[in-house]
């Protein structure tokens, strides 16, 4: 996992609103909910008390309460009420959740992963994605893999011929990518499993983008081709445009077993034609994510599950020329999080207090370790709140009301 960086973990519409929602992100339970004001905050879900999982407890004016004892932490984390001490009772202030800073953008909620900052960077897309004016639907789903692997798999395209050749659904792909109206367009699948080779293949990188375009042609008949344009973000975002098709996916670590993938899906601008009644085309999209989900994607799963080793690191692939972008993808993780270790190591020195050495012996340097933990600080990230954008409220439970005199403070 790369520190230092905005992560997706949902889509904004997964939050409940009445109640907490439990995630496993970046290998760690988390909580995120709800103030009365709409503001979302994003917590460690494991009460210090006992260990619960507080995103099965229920939300309490503008406090979030623990399901085992009802203790009620409040959006910095603070525990404000523990029902078995009664009311005017002294909290102990190893009562405290771990809170992080969250932002909702893009339909998507960012968690900042790594050091605690005055002022976080801003949350930033390719301008392809920025600019990019089509209709769209998003879905996600989890997968056992890890992301590295689930990375590499998207920044090429050439093992599609192969993977995916032998599902029905997949002659769907093949009939608008490749077939010809002089043929009904009943010649794609013959077409596309002609298309192997990669040609006029560029990688551009430009900070923590990297850009690649290439050709996928049939050797014997260099007309049959197609057009690649691919983008890579750190920490996980790419992009894919060919022909009618262009999809960004986000995959974001659950731990390092498991990956979340978000995928969005554009619009085909030839929709409008083919389906003139506007309200059913985000219908055609959300069939084409489900597709993907159920069926294109568990067949490359299926390889994923059984490449060793399971984690792709620089050193352990033998790529071949048409793998720039796999291979820098590869050295832009190792700088970043090289990058983000020294980061912290400097820091670690420059808060450790100077040791004394006794008299009669010689100074012996003191070696140390630091590894970058979550954040632990929800404010200051430089967006308006303490925690994300403020939201028009929209209702709360009224068992939230009964806590909320008691909780504000």
């Amino acid at each position: 996992m790369i520190p230092n960086q905005w992560y997706p973990i949902l889509q904004t519409g997964d939050i409940k609103c009445d109640r907490p929602t439990g995630v496993r992100r970046m290998g760690e339970e988390l909580v995120l909910w709800r103030d009365l004001g709409g503001t979302l905050v994003c917590q460690s879900a494991r009460c210090p008390h006992k260990g619960a999982n507080i995103a099965e407890g229920r939300l309490k004016g503008n406090t979030v309460e623990c399901p085992y004892h009802g203790f009620r932490y409040n959006a910095e984390g603070t525990c404000k009420v523990v029902p078995a001490l009664g009311a005017n009772a002294r909290i102990p202030q190893s009562l405290q959740l771990k809170t992080y800073p969250v932002r909702e953008q893009h339909g998507l909620v960012w968690l900042w992963w790594g050091e605690a900052r005055d002022q976080l960077p801003e949350i930033e897309l390719p301008h392809e994605l920025v600019g990019n004016p089509r209709p769209h639907e998003t879905i996600s789903w989890t997968r056992p893999v890890h992301y590295t692997r689930y990375i590499e798999s998207l920044l090429e395209f050439y093992h599609v011929t192969f993977v995916h050749r032998d599902h029905w659904t997949n002659n769907i792909d093949y009939t608008f990518m490749y077939g010809t109206a002089r043929n009904l367009w009943m010649d794609g699948r013959e077409r596309y499993l002609a298309a192997n080779k990669i040609v006029n293949h560029e990688v551009e990188v430009d900070g923590t983008t990297i850009r690649s375009t290439f050709d996928q042609c049939e050797e014997a008949n260099p007309a049959n081709s197609s057009h690649f344009n691919l983008i890579y973000q750190a920490p996980g975002l790419t992009h894919v445009k060919t022909g009618l098709l262009e999809i960004t996916t986000w995959l974001t670590p659950i731990d390092d077993e498991n990956t979340l993938a978000i995928m969005r899906l554009y619009e085909y601008p030839q929709l409008r034609t083919m389906v003139p009644i506007k309200p059913l085309r985000p219908w055609v999209l959300r069939a084409s994510l489900l597709m993907e989900k159920l069926v294109q994607d568990p067949q490359d799963v299926g390889i994923m599950l059984r490449q060793e080793p399971k984690v792709s690191e620089r050193g352990v692939n033998k790529f071949i020329a048409v793998d720039e972008m796999n291979a820098k993808f590869l050295q832009m993780r190792d700088r970043l999080k090289a990058e983000a270790d020294a980061k912290a190591g400097a820091g670690a020195r420059a808060e450790a207090p100077a040791e004394t050495a006794p008299a009669a012996a010689p100074e012996t340097p003191v070696t140390q370790t630091s590894t970058t933990p979550p954040a632990t600080n929800g404010n200051g990230n430089g967006s308006k709140g303490a925690h994300g954008t403020r939201r028009k409220r929209t209702g709360a439970a009224a068992d939230r009301e009964d806590g909320l005199t008691k909780a504000r403070s």
